[in-house]
This record gives C-alpha cells, sequence and structure tokens, in this order.
C-alpha cells in the first residue's frame, strides 16, 4: 500500500512484524484468528486519509511475527504492544485481538486512550460459556486449546481448514486471502495461532481481577458477525464508559465486509 511500510522490532524476548502508515493521532489494529494483519488492509489507507497513523502488527505466533513456545497469555501479547513505544494509542481489537486489547488497556490505561472492542468475547465475562459445545457454544474453542492435537489434525490440510472457517467469517471473501493462507501453511502457523487459545482459562481470571477500564469503549459488531449482547455485556461488566454500534454490511472478518464505513465510525469515536 503507498504510504505504508513492513517494520520488525525486537520487543519483550521476541520478533514482532508490524504494517506502519499515516500521520497523526496512533491507532492500533489487533486482528483475530485466523487471520493477520491483512485482515485490516482494506481499512487501513481510509484511517490513514482521515488523519491517523495506523500501526497493524502481526501478533506474536501469527503471520510474519516470530513463533515462541510460550508468552500467550493476553497480557504477554499485550507486553509485546506496549513495548514497541508508539506512546498514546487507541486501539482496536477483533476476535482475539479483542481479548488482547483489553488486557493492554487494563495493563497500561494511561497508555490506551481509546478501545474498540470487535467481534469477540471477553474471557471471564461470557467465553466459557460462549465456547461450550454442551450449551450451543462454539465447538472450535476446545479443539484449538488441545494445541498438539489440533496441529497435528490440520497439518498439511491448512487451506481445507481454513477456508471453511474463512466462508462463514468473511462471506465477501478474504483480504489477501493467498498471502494470508501462505502464513499459515508456514512452519509453526498453524500452532501459533492455537496457542493464543491454549491461555483462555488463564486470560479469564486475569480479566476478572483487573479494575473496571477508566477510557470510552465502543463495541462494535459487522451486522452479519457475531452476535453483540455477549461481547457488550461483559464489556459493561469491565469497563465504566461503554458504547455500541454495528457496522452495516460486514461480517466477522470487520476489516473487510464495509471498510468505509467502518473507518468513518473509527474516526468518529477516536475524535
Amino acid at each position: 500500500m503507498p504510504g505504508f511500510a513492513h517494520r520488525y522490532a525486537e520487543v519483550n524476548g521476541t520478533r514482532l512484524h508490524y504494517v506502519i502508515g499515516g500521520e497523526g493521532p496512533v491507532v492500533v489494529l489487533l486482528h483475530g484468528w485466523p487471520f493477520t494483519w491483512r485482515e485490516w488492509r482494506p481499512t487501513m489507507p481510509l484511517l490513514a486519509e482521515a488523519g491517523f497513523t495506523v500501526v497493524a502488527p502481526d501478533l506474536r505466533g501469527i503471520g510474519d511475527s516470530a513463533k515462541p513456545a510460550t508468552g500467550y497469555t493476553k497480557r504477554e501479547v499485550a507486553e509485546d504492544l506496549h513495548q514497541l513505544g508508539l506512546g498514546s494509542v487507541r486501539v482496536v481489537g477483533a476476535d482475539i485481538g479483542a481479548m488482547v486489547a483489553h488486557a493492554w488497556a487494563a495493563a497500561y490505561p494511561q497508555e490506551v486512550r481509546r478501545l474498540v472492542l470487535a467481534e469477540s468475547v471477553l474471557p471471564g465475562y461470557g467465553l466459557e460459556e460462549a465456547m461450550n459445545p454442551a450449551t450451543g457454544g462454539y465447538w472450535h474453542f476446545g479443539f484449538h486449546m488441545q494445541v498438539d492435537l489440533a496441529e497435528q489434525l490440520t497439518e498439511g490440510k491448512e487451506a481445507a481448514y481454513l477456508e471453511r472457517m474463512w466462508a462463514l467469517m468473511a462471506p465477501g471473501g478474504v483480504p489477501d486471502a493467498e498471502e494470508q493462507l501462505r502464513a499459515y501453511r508456514a512452519p509453526g502457523g498453524m500452532r501459533g495461532g492455537f496457542q493464543h487459545y491454549a491461555t483462555l482459562l488463564e486470560d479469564g481470571a486475569a480479566i476478572r481481577a483487573a479494575p473496571p477500564l477508566p477510557m470510552p469503549v465502543l463495541v462494535l459488531n459487522g451486522e452479519h458477525g457475531l452476535p453483540q449482547e455477549p461481547l457488550l455485556a461483559g464489556a459493561r461488566r469491565a469497563a465504566l464508559d461503554v458504547r455500541a454500534d454495528v457496522v452495516p454490511g460486514s461480517a466477522h472478518c470487520l476489516g473487510a465486509g464495509n471498510p468505509r464505513r467502518l473507518a468513518t465510525r473509527l474516526a468518529e469515536f477516536f475524535a
């Protein structure tokens, strides 16, 4: 993308890849699973045009970031981002990225000025119920938490597994699908993603122990994405100032469905 550059940083004992461009207040976009920074590619130039410096990292273990064996609690992943030294930030997190975004805001409330939680359910505030198949929850959480088994059963079958997920999450197509598939096919690519699930119960305990977030929080969902109420209810327990909105035409891959409306809504909130 014109005006954007790939960069790497040694932070918190690992190597983090991120893409940065634009000028102005810093907005950090945190992707979910099974995506990389490219989830946000359609939205990034629009936010830059709106007057922001836009930073989109690959979370540890995913994409072109390093894939360490440990360090996947959301607090540890948030520390990676804090150590980038971006100063005052506005943070948007979707799916797993929303959990990391919350951990960053809880650990450094003076640094995270505004927070957007999107397309997720917070550990400790509803996720445990949402990932229980016995009560109609999502089956894949338990599968991914068995990291060794999940890696073994998806090895060599990455396209079959991920493309089925993408068809549900982004009916209109995933940005740079071939590049994102390349990232997950790389050695350790699937395992790195699964590692983020293995810590969810520990993450829930940490979130419940954290004080309420003081900064304004926007809960954002795609019109065709996850139900908003579980995330909104959890956010209201985890933060003091919460509002909500829906991006028309978008699904779970929030950055792709309606990027112009998404960028406009984010700019309004960050202003």
